[in-house]
C-alpha cells in the first residue's frame, strides 16, 4: 500500500501519506489519505480519498481529533468510497452526503449495439495519442496500477475507460469500472466494452449507482458499498481514479 502511494504522483502541497499520531515519538494511529486533482465544471479542484485508519486501542478516544484533522480544509472535497454500515451514521454527523446508494452488477456484452466501427485501444499502445492530457495521464497510471485502461476509438473521438480486476461475493470475477466520462458513455459503449472484457475472463462489470441503469442489462443492489462526500464538489458516479479502488484493489 505505501509502495503504490510512493510511485503515486501526489499532487502539489497535499498530504503524501495522510496523517500520523504520536505518542512520545511513537505512531499510535494513522488514517490514509489518497489525493488527486479532480477535473470540475469550473476547471480543476483538489479531492481526497479518505482509505484506511487505524488507532491503537488505548488512545480511541483521539480518533475523532485525528479524523477533524484529516478533513479539515475547505477547499479539498472529501470522499469515502469503502465505509463499513456501522460507519454510516458517523459520516454524515461529520458532514459527509451520500452520491452513490449501491452497485448494478451488468453484463454489459449483452447490451443493445453500440457505435459501429468502434475501436478499442489499450491505453499503452503505441498509438496512443487520443484525448487530452489528463484522460491520457489518468489511463497511462491506472495501467501502471494494474487496471484495464482502454480507449473506445469511433468517427466522433475517443472516449476513456478504466476498469480494475475485482471478485464478487468472493466467487464471481468482474470488473469494477473506475473511469469513463461519464456513466452514459459507458451505456453507449457497453457491448464493445463488455466483449472485450469478457475475452480477459471477466464478462461482468459493477457500476456505481442511484438505481437501475438504463440500457444496461443487469441487477441493482441498493447499499452496497455505498459511497460519500464532503465538500463542495460532487464527485460524478463512474469516477473513482486515484483512489484505493484504484490503486489498491479496495
Amino acid at each position: 500500500m505505501f509502495a503504490a502511494l510512493a510511485r503515486y504522483p501526489t499532487p502539489s502541497g497535499m498530504p503524501k501519506y495522510g496523517y500520523l499520531l504520536e505518542h512520545v515519538h511513537r505512531p499510535v494511529g494513522v488514517l490514509l489519505l489518497i489525493s488527486s486533482m479532480a477535473p470540475t465544471q469550473g476547471g480543476w479542484a483538489p479531492r481526497c480519498n479518505v482509505s484506511s485508519w487505524y488507532v491503537k486501542p488505548e488512545f480511541r478516544s483521539y480518533a475523532p481529533l485525528l479524523v477533524k484533522r484529516s478533513i479539515s480544509e475547505r477547499a479539498v472535497t472529501y470522499i469515502n468510497i469503502s465505509p463499513a454500515p456501522h460507519t454510516w451514521s458517523i459520516l454524515e454527523a461529520q458532514g459527509y452526503v451520500r452520491y452513490a446508494d449501491g452497485l448494478f452488477v451488468s453484463v454489459p456484452m449483452l447490451s443493445a449495439a453500440g457505435p459501429e466501427e468502434t475501436r478499442i485501444v489499450p491505453a499503452d499502445s503505441e498509438t496512443n495519442d487520443f484525448g487530452d492530457q489528463y484522460d491520457r495521464e489518468t489511463l497511462r497510471l491506472h495501467a501502471e496500477f494494474g487496471c484495464t485502461s482502454v480507449w473506445c476509438v469511433t468517427e466522433d473521438g475517443s472516449h476513456p475507460f478504466v476498469f480494475v480486476p475485482r471478485m464478487v461475493w468472493r466467487a464471481l470475477p468482474c470488473f469494477q469500472l473506475v473511469y469513463s466520462r461519464s456513466i452514459a458513455e459507458f451505456v453507449r459503449f457497453a457491448r464493445p466494452l463488455g466483449r472485450y472484457l469478457a475475452l480477459r475472463g471477466r464478462p461482468t462489470v459493477i457500476v456505481d449507482a442511484n438505481g437501475p441503469v438504463a440500457g444496461l442489462v443487469g441487477r441493482y443492489f441498493e447499499d452496497i458499498r455505498p459511497k460519500y462526500f464532503k465538500g463542495t464538489n460532487p464527485p460524478r458516479l463512474g469516477d473513482l481514479a486515484y483512489t484505493e479502488a484504484s490503486l489498491f484493489g479496495i
